[in-house]
């Protein structure tokens, strides 16, 4: 959840490291702290609030040095004060330390340390790690022994860094969280994700679990907890600065609205050869003929392209099935030597899909990530990765990578189905018609570009800003654009929304129906006349419907009372264009309300703690 960013080079480190906060603070903005090693030991700077607050209190009080960490918060132990705020010191102010995770057996280390003499000053679980070392300290040890004998005691997750009163050096470690090296010229830089010193450099390595970095003026050395040397090289990200910053738009979401083209042209370049055979290098050809059935886990927006990947797979007659991550690692499915389990996660990082990744571990299945961040720990821990190829993704609303990785998985489908020379339903009943479909995934571009474009749904934002409720609902691919778009409504704008299977609308919500609950409704040219039935249920209790769907569907145009049309795609694909009215839809309700629209109140983007 956290954010951390660390610089150790030539002249001061305060202005770069306060562009790594800036960077991260969609990873956390309840507080903010930047300390620093200069020729007066170690000064720290931290306050309650978003980046702007610790910025104004640099400018009240500035601090320098060559030498610094600093923190963005996402509060799990302690409320948002200035006192809890990162970094954290021990009594004697002779090391700094941040931290992002979760330390478990904080309470009784706590408790060993003040029946030693150890003061707290804070309630987070983060502050007994200055103080192990300080005691290692006080037993002679050096910082980087006294460091590793603090990581020791350690039980949960974290990505720790910490600078020492009178050493050239960060020293940092992680288990459970990310942390990636920058390598500069001038500087060398640690942080939590590649786009806080993006600006700085595009030259990484990336830290696995268990490795304890030693960064200083002539480079970094890595180790494991028991000191052995390890071999972590360096990489190039294809990244560029420009697409971590906002530019000329007022938001990250809505530029990463507007990147979705991009996106998807990314997603799909390279993978449909021109015999419309689908060709992902990271399986060999024939390496999934043997699957029986597919098990996707995931949370959030993934969990949604999650479904929406299962129905396309079972489109194709393929066996699939959906669990939510949080659940899987702890109720698993049965699966054997025919499974294929898909962890859908764009961070790569998210504690729980993880946990479940991990779960599948010891047994025959096997393990396919689909994430946007190369180096991730889903993409090292998993058997096979495959990219979405998005880009990096500031904005906390997950937008532009929803759609790349339906893209991703719908190839992955397509790839499977050819493997197992798959006989899918007659296009007559409801059946997939797959030399449609390829050919409109690669127009998806377009399309969703055309949609984009248009905007209709400021308008209809503006119409009814005032409702009590909003109901999303769809049907096939169409549900979990529903659940989608509920999502990023009640994210943003903090008003009540719901997604529901558009049958499920009579089976209870339809009592909470009113004249001032409007009903979004999501078609996608199958079925269509069921929706229009549950419609007309939520219409004759005086709900408005919006409709979205087809550009040539007649009927559905006649059934609402606003109409949002997107082109006209095979249904297995609607939806992902549906989806971008939904965007923009939550987008313009949020912006009326003033609302904080990249960082919505008590959510974080990297969810990295369970």
């Amino acid at each position: 959840m956290c954010g951390i960013i660390a610089r150790i080079g030539e002249n001061g480190a305060v202005d770069e490291l306060m562009t790594g906060l800036r960077n991260l603070e969609y990873r956390g903005y309840d507080s903010a702290g930047i300390a620093v090693a200069n020729e007066h030991g170690i000064e720290v700077r931290k306050r309650e609030g978003e980046t702007d607050a610790l910025h104004a209190l640099l400018s009240e009080s500035p601090i320098d040095g060559p030498i610094g960490i600093g923190h963005t918060r996402w509060s799990t132990h302690g409320r948002p004060s200035d006192a809890n705020a990162h970094p954290h010191t021990d009594d004697d102010g002779r090391v700094a330390v941040v931290h992002n995770g979760i330390i478990r057996n904080h309470d009784r280390l706590r408790n060993e340390l003040v029946a030693r003499g150890h003061e707290f000053e804070s309630e987070t679980d983060t502050e007994v790690v200055p103080h192990l070392v300080a005691a290692s300290l006080d037993e002679g040890l050096d910082p980087e022994d006294a460091f590793r004998a603090a990581i020791e005691r350690l039980e949960g997750s974290y990505a720790i860094a910490m600078i020492a009163e009178g050493y050239d050096a960060v020293y940092a470690a992680r288990s459970g969280s990310p942390l990636v090296i920058g390598l500069d010229d001038d500087a060398t830089y640690l942080a939590s994700d590649v786009p806080a010193f993006l600006e700085f450099t595009e030259q990484v390595v990336y830290l696995e679990d268990d490795d304890v970095v030693v960064i200083t003026d002539d480079g970094y050395r890595v180790t494991d907890l028991d000191g052995a040397a390890l071999d972590r090289s360096s990489e190039v990200v294809d990244w560029a600065a420009g697409d971590a910053q906002k530019g000329a738009y007022n938001h990250f979401m809505r530029k990463e609205i507007d990147e979705q083209p991009v996106a998807l042209r990314q997603a799909i370049e390279g993978r449909i050869d021109d015999d419309d055979r689908v060709d992902l290098s990271v399986f060999p050809n024939g390496e999934l003929a043997e699957i029986d059935d597919v098990v996707f886990v995931a949370c959030g927006t993934s969990y949604h392209a999650a479904m929406y990947g299962s129905r396309l797979l079972r489109r194709r007659g393929i066996r699939s099935t959906v669990a939510r991550a949080n659940e899987f690692a702890y109720d698993p499915l049965p699966v054997d030597e025919g499974t294929l389990i898909v962890a859908v996660t764009q961070s790569g990082e998210t504690a729980d899909t993880l946990a479940s990744l991990r779960a599948a571990v010891g047994t025959d299945a096997r393990t396919l990530a689909v994430t946007n961040v190369v180096g991730s720990t889903a993409a090292r821990e998993a058997d096979e990765t495959l990219f979405i190829r998005a880009g990096p993704e500031i904005g906390v609303a997950a937008t532009k990578t929803f759609s790349s990785q339906v893209a991703a998985l719908a190839l992955l489908a397509e790839r499977i189905a050819d493997e197992q020379e798959a006989v899918p339903l007659p296009v007559a009943d409801g059946g997939l018609d797959r030399s449609q479909l390829l050919a409109d995934l690669r127009r998806l571009p377009d399309a969703i570009e055309s949609v984009v474009a248009s905007d209709d749904a400021l308008r209809l934002a503006e119409r009814y800003r005032d409702a009590d409720s909003y109901f999303f609902i769809g049907r096939g691919v169409g549900y979990p654009v529903a659940l989608e778009g509920a999502l990023k409504f009640k994210e943003i704008t903090y008003d009540h929304a719901e997604g529901f299977a558009a049958g499920q609308l009579k089976h209870g919500p339809l009592a909470l129906v009113t004249s001032n609950t409007v009903v979004i409704a999501t078609f996608t040219g199958r079925n269509d006349e069921q929706t229009i039935h549950n419609v007309q249920e939520a219409k004759s209790r005086g709900a408005p419907v919006i409709g979205i769907g087809p550009e040539s569907s007649t009927a559905a145009r006649e059934a609402v009372d606003e109409y949002l049309s997107v082109p006209d795609v095979v249904p297995e694909l609607a939806g992902v264009l549906a989806n971008a009215h939904l965007q923009l839809l939550a987008y313009h309700a949020a912006e009326l309300r003033d609302r904080a629209i990249d960082k919505p109140r008590n959510l974080a983007k990297s969810v990295t703690v369970e």
